[in-house]
């Protein structure tokens, strides 16, 4: 497969959204669908992706031109490689596409409607995936008559009947074996992708309908083939909750989703390891509004991809196209605001791609949510004002993970101010050994790798000699590793004798593994609000012209929604179906 280099820019600009959302509100994606107009749309929409993705990242295609692969993915799937500079980021994707794509075809019976595992964000070298949840017998033996017979269109509907009854024992073992067989090739595109964390949004451990189970999940695998995962069951109530969420004039703020309804059956389960640093009390996870529900499950998501080890996230709901491009617009939109990926993007590029990439292409069906109320869609482009604050910052991770224990980030930032570039000794016998990477101004990142513990002396004496003493900044790179650590910065703290000739130094090295930090844009928590808040203010701007708000009970003034209504006011803007 051949790498792409590029595309020419195709519907850019506010024009462009607007043309997008048309177009999305209107028609149901679908590649197979091909010839006409709505395929020309479709195709400078893909042709403006790819583009998107160019500027900063090398990448390859799986071709998907009529369905072929999944009908419901883009007819240009990418898989992001590197980082296209080289330089801003240092973390490669060790897969290949040729190997990929042929574990794709092996693997795609494996996930509900042939959704299967997808990776879409490329951070740090780690990629994060979207797919469907497992599929189950009824799908694997009957696709399309049982699809025909029970989805009636709806979001998680499909086919499974794995805990139908058999007579015979035989045909149990048969279909043990065709189990075995499909999710054994699900399991290893999951290890070739280098996945290690499955999170699941079902709110069920198995999809019931007409009486039938029509799903699985990888938590309630008999045989616990998805054991050697770790599996994080995050329950987030499905695309119907979201009528709720319009009705209640698109205020997401007391709104409580209710855990006591029968087919509610999953409970919250989250390995204590990933939990503790969060500070969030997950017992409560049933009294919390929609808004506290979001945001909790967003740092843990941000959490897991910032962990030191180089492993790959999934995330998946029952068929993949709405509570997951929920979480995976709102994860690459966060990741973008603290200038770690699409780092050469604007706020209306960013919006075009996500819009685009994560949610048309991927399948979502607007027209249907819409013609229910079921905004979920609408909710995640004006959640970005819940997640502004550095708090759900991934780079606020990276640096409390950097600092040198006893030290604080302020005080670090004195000690890089006023001394980058000094060769003098430190009169305390120590120094620091760190790189910085260019960032936004008034924010303060570099590239920690390895830190060593300093002694509450050494402390004491740095903080003293900070108004008497200059120190030592050393800056240098790390060397790579022989076992194909990406390269990075280190820093370093160094203690010496300084009477003693040999000047011998001993380090003190904390953890099995470096911690990688991409050589990126930081911004600070001001750029990183202002960015969000663009995305969100363009958003409703394109929205308003284009689909507009209804609003629950008219008002005798005829106004549409209060939350549009107020954004309309503020701006100048009408609803309109024009451009």
């Amino acid at each position: 497969m051949a790498a792409a280099r590029g595309c020419p820019p195709a519907g850019s600009g506010d024009r462009g959204l607007a043309e997008l959302l048309l177009e999305f509100s209107r028609a149901q994606y679908r590649a197979k669908d091909g010839g006409g107009a709505a395929a020309a749309k479709v195709d400078r929409i893909e042709r403006r992706c790819l583009e998107l993705f160019s500027r900063d990242y090398r990448y390859s295609i799986i071709p998907n031109a009529h369905g072929e692969v999944c009908a419901h993915y883009p007819r240009h799937i990418v898989l992001l490689e590197r980082d296209a500079a080289g330089s801003r980021d240092p973390f490669e994707s060790t897969v290949q596409v040729g190997k990929l794509q042929d574990l794709i075809n092996r693997s795609k019976m494996a996930r509900c409607r042939g959704r299967f595992v997808c990776p879409v964000i490329l951070y740090k070298g780690k990629h994060i995936c979207r797919s469907a949840t497992l599929a189950g017998w009824g799908e694997l033996y009957g696709r399309t008559g049982y699809n025909y017979i029970f989805s009636g269109g709806s979001d998680d509907a499909w086919a499974d009947a794995e805990d139908i009854s058999e007579e015979d024992s035989a045909l149990r073992n048969a279909d043990s074996q065709l189990f075995d067989k499909v999710r054994g090739h699900d399991i290893k595109l999951l290890r070739y992708l280098s996945v290690r964390y499955i999170c699941d949004l079902m709110v069920e451990n198995k999809k019931v309908k007409f009486g039938l189970n029509v799903t699985s999940s990888e938590k309630v695998d008999k045989a616990q083939r998805y054991a050697d995962f770790t599996l994080l069951s995050i329950p987030y109530p499905g695309c119907e909750f979201f009528k709720e969420y319009k009705d209640r004039d698109y205020t997401a703020e007391g709104l409580v989703f209710n855990w006591k309804q029968d087919y509610v059956d999953a409970p919250l389960s989250i390995p204590a390891s990933l939990t503790q640093s969060l500070n969030i009390d997950w017992s409560e996870y049933q009294s919390w509004d929609l808004v506290q529900q979001t945001q909790n499950y967003l740092k843990l998501l941000i959490s897991i991809i910032n962990s030191d080890d180089d492993s790959g996230l999934l995330v998946h709901c029952i068929s993949g196209w709405d509570r997951t491009p929920l979480f995976i617009s709102l994860l690459r939109l966060s990741l973008w605001a603290d200038g770690l990926i699409h780092v050469s993007l604007e706020p209306s590029e960013i919006l075009y791609l996500t819009v685009a990439y994560d949610w048309f292409l991927f399948g979502h069906m607007l027209v249907d949510r819409l013609s229910k109320g079921e905004e979920i869609f609408f909710f995640c482009f004006n959640f970005l004002k819940h997640i502004t604050s550095e708090e759900f910052s991934a780079v606020k991770s990276q640096r409390r993970k950097s600092l040198p224990p006893g030290f604080t980030l302020e005080e670090i930032c004195m000690l890089k101010q006023r001394d980058r570039g000094s060769t003098t000794s430190l009169s305390s016998d120590f120094s620091l050994g760190m790189e910085s990477s260019p960032g936004a101004a008034g924010s303060f990142t570099y590239e920690a790798v390895e830190l060593m513990p300093a002694g509450a002396q050494t402390q004491a004496a740095w903080r003293k000699s900070c108004a008497s003493s200059p120190q030592t900044v050393l800056w240098s790179r790390a060397q790579q590793s022989e076992d194909r650590l990406p390269s990075t910065g280190m820093v370093e703290v160094k203690y010496s004798s300084s009477s003693s000739s040999t000047h011998s130094d001993n380090f003190l090295r904390i953890g099995s593994s470096p911690l990688e930090v991409p050589k990126s844009r930081l911004v600070s928590a001001s750029d990183r609000e202002s960015r969000l808040e663009e995305v969100r203010s363009t958003f409703l701007a394109s929205y308003s012209r284009t689909i507009g708000l209804k609003a629950v009970t008219p008002s005798s003034s005829g106004a549409i929604g209060g939350l549009l209504e107020q954004f309309v006011r503020g701006v100048g803007l009408r609803g309109s179906s024009t451009l």
